[in-house]
């Protein structure tokens, strides 16, 4: 029986393979989870609501941690780990610092590394930091890209990938989300859902914000926080942000955004209430990554804080549009959105280039065959 190692380390990646986890299980593999829990509560979350304990949880965030501490220190407790159970295969996703130092780590030890969601580029180093590197970095150590989309399979053969070291299989956030709403749709509720319910003003637009890249700290979270405070003006709309944990977006975002009686500012929300939320929402507002894939699976439009995008295909079909940290396009295009009901019904009706929630299968299929 063939090992695999899957390891991960921060919320978007534990949404994007605990389900991916659970198919394994179901297979002739030998399949443990690892977590460096470079997210510790939102991280515990997600492994609650997809009932998964992990095998090795290495628990190495510590406050004010610098990236170079955070990459020493899942080193060493990789050491640890592959010492323990020296697995055939170690799965790792994305653009995280854990995804590409465990990358590295299983490269030092000999060991085969398949990549999740392989191939995503902007070509810039910067934007987003550090993630671009970080994929960069693991897909040059990965034997094994599962890539998302035709796009990323050809960055990745520009790179010099062979070809069939690669397949597309659509992306494991929508095998999520999609099992996410099943359940949801099936009547789960919990404490969050409920609070939610009583936020929510149903004769009102909801416009859901998120934000948290590194790239827009600073002026760009004043620039963000003061279009919000323009598009508030508007009293037939109310705009939920679920805030960051990370000081640098936590205090711009209350200093700025706190007594206003139609911006309603909460927790970071678990991922079932997120979904839920998602699904309640008229448009979303992000610099996210994941939220780019998974909106149009629920038909709502995005407004994209960022001045680049590893996911071309979402601007491609129309599902989200790049917007910056910009105010006078982040108001402007809201208040087009909010009017022009042609333009929402294109964005909220686009296909989703993402996937049809069976790239687990897709991955699954390909590993048979090569291991």
């Amino acid at each position: 029986m063939k090992k695999i190692l899957v390891c991960f380390g921060t919320r978007p990646e534990a949404i994007k393979m605990c389900s991916l986890v659970h198919e394994l299980q179901k297979q002739n593999f030998e399949c443990k989870v690892c977590v460096t829990a470079q997210h510790r509560e939102m991280l515990d979350q997600v492994l609650d609501f997809f009932e998964i304990t992990p095998d090795y949880d290495l628990n190495i965030m510590k406050p004010n941690q610098s990236l170079n501490q955070l990459s020493g220190n899942i080193f060493l407790k990789m050491d640890e780990v592959f010492s323990s159970f020296l697995p055939d295969l170690v799965l790792v996703h994305g653009d995280t610092t854990t995804s590409s130092i465990v990358a590295w780590a299983a490269f030092n030890y000999g060991i085969k590394v398949g990549h999740v969601e392989a191939g995503l580029r902007t070509f810039d180093k910067k934007s987003p930091f550090p993630e671009e590197m970080n994929r960069q970095i693991t897909g040059k150590i990965a034997d094994y890209h599962f890539a998302p989309t035709l796009a990323s399979e050809r960055n990745l053969i520009k790179e010099n990938v062979e070809k069939e070291n690669i397949v597309i299989t659509g992306n494991t956030v929508i095998d999520s989300l999609l099992w996410t709403e099943k359940k949801l749709d099936n009547g789960f509720v919990n404490e969050k859902i409920n609070e939610l319910q009583h936020i929510i003003d149903a004769d009102k637009k909801t416009i859901l914000v998120t934000s948290h890249r590194r790239e827009n700290f600073g002026q760009g979270f004043i620039d963000v926080c003061n279009a919000l405070i323009e598009i508030a003006k508007d009293k037939t709309i109310e705009i939920i942000f679920p805030v960051h944990l990370n000081p640098n977006v936590r205090k711009p975002v209350f200093e700025l955004l706190s007594n206003h009686s139609n911006i309603h500012l909460i927790e970071p929300l678990d991922y079932p209430s997120f979904v839920w939320l998602m699904k309640q929402s008229y448009l979303i507002i992000t610099d996210s990554g994941g939220i780019q894939e998974e909106a149009p699976s629920l038909g709502k439009p995005v407004l994209v804080m960022r001045d680049t995008t590893e996911r071309p295909e979402a601007v491609e079909a129309k599902t989200v549009l790049l917007v910056g940290t910009d105010k006078i396009k982040i108001v402007e295009n809201t208040k087009l959105l909010l009017k022009d009901k042609n333009l929402y019904q294109k964005m909220a009706q686009s296909y989703n280039p993402y996937g049809d929630g069976k790239a687990n299968e897709k991955i699954i299929k390909y590993l048979n065959n090569k291991l």
